[in-house]
């Protein structure tokens, strides 16, 4: 174990157990779709639909962050499986720590068969912070102010990754992002969205209204499914 994983787990493991408030707080906040990704996902909707002089590159910054998302969800698991394996803090018995994770049979058993490292979770959602930061300076602070409280700590706190897991998931998002939102790609990949949400109004909606879905609870079912058909196919 590295220093700085070490040093960190440390300090907030030590707050562990000390509030039963605390612990469940932190278990419903990483268990619920509300407290993790929606509020994100909104903000994307205000920003395609908030009427200004850059309505136009507004879009393409929701249509090239959405993107990022999925890219980052594909590249953290493919990551996840090509990188050495590494045990989730809270089934790290060489730790010595105890952590207030949620214990539900179905979720551990999968849990623990997947590599820690990278953090999908501060990929996806430090993707989603700069795309909103990208298009409203004040609203991307929030977002990753909101990040890094509501969804990147409680799964550091819970034992689900290591410190190390989300920064280096953040750093990647982030870079994701920025990728696709540059002046080089941003208008050529997010072109040919917005022509058919003028052209095909009522199918477009109910495909975003159904990407938003899967954003907001974090693409579990695709995720669930491609981890299936990895192992069994």
């Amino acid at each position: 174990m590295n220093p700085f994983d070490l040093s960190i787990l440390r300090f907030i493991n030590q707050f562990a157990f000390h509030s039963t408030m605390l612990d469940y707080m932190a278990i419903g906040i990483e268990r619920f779709y509300f407290t993790r990704g929606l509020g994100l996902t909104c903000l994307l909707w205000w920003i395609w639909f908030r009427n200004g002089p850059d309505a136009r590159r507004d879009r393409e910054i929701v249509v090239c962050t959405a993107i990022a998302t999925f890219v980052s969800l594909i590249l953290g698991r493919l990551l996840a499986h090509f990188l050495p394996f590494r045990v989730r803090p809270f089934a790290n018995d060489a730790l010595a720590m105890h952590f207030p994770a949620d214990i539900s049979a179905c979720k551990v058993s999968v849990v623990r068969t997947w590599s820690s490292f990278p953090s999908d979770h501060a990929m996806m959602w430090c993707a989603v912070a700069t795309g909103v930061y990208l298009a409203s300076r004040r609203l991307g602070i929030v977002a990753f102010i909101y990040t890094l409280i509501f969804i990147c700590l409680p799964r550091i706190y819970l034992g689900m990754h290591y410190p190390s897991d989300v920064l280096f998931g953040a750093v990647l998002g982030v870079l994701i992002c920025l990728l696709l939102n540059h002046s080089l790609f941003r208008e050529r990949v997010a072109a040919p969205v917005l022509d058919w949400s003028v052209k095909y109004q009522g199918v477009f909606y109910v495909a975003i209204f159904l990407v938003s879905f899967e954003l907001a609870s974090q693409f579990d079912e695709l995720r669930k499914l491609s981890e299936f058909v990895w192992k069994n196919v």
